[in-house]
Parts: C-alpha cells; sequence; structure tokens
C-alpha cells in the first residue's frame, strides 16, 4: 500500500456535476463546497446551521436534521427540483460523542438511565437515510453517479470513543456490503474517506493539544479525496485514508487491503493444497515401499 496525491486535473470531470452535501456548512463539508464550485460543479447544501458567506449568497441551502426522514427527503425533491437531477451525494454530517457508555446516571427511582444514542442517529442513522435517498434518486439519472460517505481513521483504529468509534467501523461497513451491491449492476458508485485529525469543530481541545497542530490537517486536503471520488468514473468501493495531506487507498485499489488479503487467501489456498498433494504423494509412496518389502 503506497500513498499518492491528487492533482487539480483529477477533479476536473466534476464539471457541470450535481452534488448533494449535508453538512456543508463547515469543516470537510464547506472545504468539499468550495472544492466542487471551483472545479465548476453544483452543490444543494444542507446542515443545522446557516453556510457562511460567500456561499449562503449563492449556493441553494436547506436546513435539515439528518435523523429526520422526512427532512433529508425534503433535500433531494428540492436539489431535483433545483437541477433537474442529482449526480453525486456527500454523507457526510456528523458529530463527536455523545456518550461513553461507562456513565453512572440513574433516574429519580435509582435505575440506571440509557445512553445518549445522538451520536449514532447522526453518524449511522443520518448516513444510512442519505446513501438511501442517494441510491434511490441516482436511479433516476441515465448517467447514475456516485455516494461518498464520511468514515474515518478512527473507523479502522483503537479511539477510545465508544459511540463515534462504533459509527465509523458501521460507516465502513456499509461501503464493503453495498460495493458488490451497485456498479456495475448499477450505474452507481460507492467510496468513503476516512480522514485522520482535520481541523474541524469535532475534534475535542485536549486531543488537538495531544496531536499538536502539525499533526492536524486542513479540511481541503481531505476535499480533494472526496472530489476525486466523486470525479474519477474508475473509483468505485475504495476507502480513502488521508493524515497530514497524504492518501492511501485502503480497500479495492492494486495495494490496497483488500488486494493484499485476497493474495494471502491464494497463497494460503495454494499452499494448503501443495501440502495435500505432497501427503497423498507420500502416502502413496509409503504403500507402494511397503508391499515391495512384503513381496521381497
Amino acid at each position: 500500500m503506497t500513498s499518492f496525491t491528487i492533482a487539480d486535473s483529477e477533479m476536473a470531470n466534476i464539471k457541470d456535476q450535481v452534488a448533494i452535501i449535508t453538512g456543508a456548512s463547515a469543516g470537510i463539508g464547506l472545504a468539499t463546497l468550495r472544492r466542487v464550485i471551483k472545479h465548476g460543479g453544483k452543490v444543494f447544501a444542507s446542515d443545522l446551521s446557516p453556510l457562511p458567506e460567500p456561499e449562503a449568497s449563492s449556493v441553494p441551502f436547506m436546513k435539515a436534521d439528518v435523523t429526520s426522514w422526512a427532512d433529508q427527503l425534503e433535500i433531494f425533491k428540492a436539489a431535483e427540483q433545483k437541477y433537474g437531477k442529482i449526480d453525486q451525494v456527500f454523507a457526510n454530517a456528523g458529530i463527536g460523542s455523545s456518550t461513553t457508555l461507562l456513565e453512572e446516571d440513574v433516574d429519580d427511582n435509582g435505575n440506571l438511565l440509557p445512553p445518549n444514542l445522538n451520536t449514532i442517529n447522526v453518524n449511522l442513522v443520518g448516513v444510512m437515510y442519505t446513501v438511501k435517498l442517494g441510491i434511490h434518486y441516482l436511479k433516476k439519472n441515465p448517467n447514475g453517479g456516485s455516494v461518498v460517505m464520511t468514515a474515518s481513521e478512527a473507523g479502522f483504529s483503537r479511539l477510545p470513543s465508544a459511540d463515534y468509534t462504533t459509527t465509523k467501523h458501521a460507516v465502513i461497513g456499509l461501503l464493503r456490503a453495498f460495493q458488490p451491491q451497485l456498479y456495475p449492476k448499477l450505474p452507481i458508485r460507492i467510496n468513503a474517506i476516512a480522514p485522520s485529525w482535520t481541523d474541524t469543530a469535532i475534534i475535542p481541545p485536549k486531543f488537538r493539544a495531544l496531536v499538536g497542530e502539525d499533526g492536524i490537517q486542513s479540511p481541503d486536503v481531505v476535499a480533494r479525496s472526496v472530489v476525486v471520488l466523486m470525479a474519477d468514473k474508475e473509483r468505485h468501493g475504495e476507502l480513502v485514508f488521508s493524515k497530514e495531506g497524504k492518501f492511501l487507498e485502503l480497500e479495492m485499489g492494486q495495494r490496497g487491503l483488500h488486494a493484499f488479503l485476497e493474495k494471502s487467501a491464494e497463497a494460503t489456498r495454494v499452499g494448503k493444497k501443495e501440502e495435500a498433494e505432497w501427503q497423498q504423494k507420500g502416502s502413496t509412496e509409503e504403500r507402494a515401499q511397503g508391499t515391495s518389502i512384503t513381496a521381497a
């Protein structure tokens, strides 16, 4: 697995494409919005917070709660009405941790209270809603399109944040589940990004201090990975990890994790086959030798 760079020319195919972006008002969502527009694409944005200027004056926007199916449905209907089509969907909206699952909060009767599921609802249920709606609306586009989901380095590392880490593992699970069901059966690709520490509001101050500013990348770095996944029609089922400005494809590339695992599995199969043949040959020779000795 080797790192790669993303040139501006690799994002050129986003020109004239229409992208829906959730969580578009800040961080990775806003950086992606700006990247899409910079390369000639169009955006329909949504968030609970309004867009900043100058985007607020020029980009169609709808306030929406991604945990609400009705809100998300209205986003897609409005985007289709505005542009006549949808080409790209970025399921990006997310929040930080809401529970450790170790809380000992109790009610008035001393009974343990259930955990706060806000992060589960936003980072997983909200993404599932966006993906389902995205596939439905992309089916209407004769040219298809793609869905990109925001996972995280927390999706494959041991970040001690029970709900947040769980949701990011789950997003990677969605990627792996949908990869064989979409392209090429349908002209719809699905990919995900896995940013390392990125300059967004999600990073707790204590982690920012621990990692240091040199260890935190710009949201635009991550946005480049999003836009190239949208623009490059050869990319499907990929998980692009970004860290300190470098990119690594972890899933479907020739040097990716699954390619490595497939080669390892094939080597194991060949090894077992050769071992079985060797054992069979040995047994045959032993039997033949035994017969010869008896005959002598």
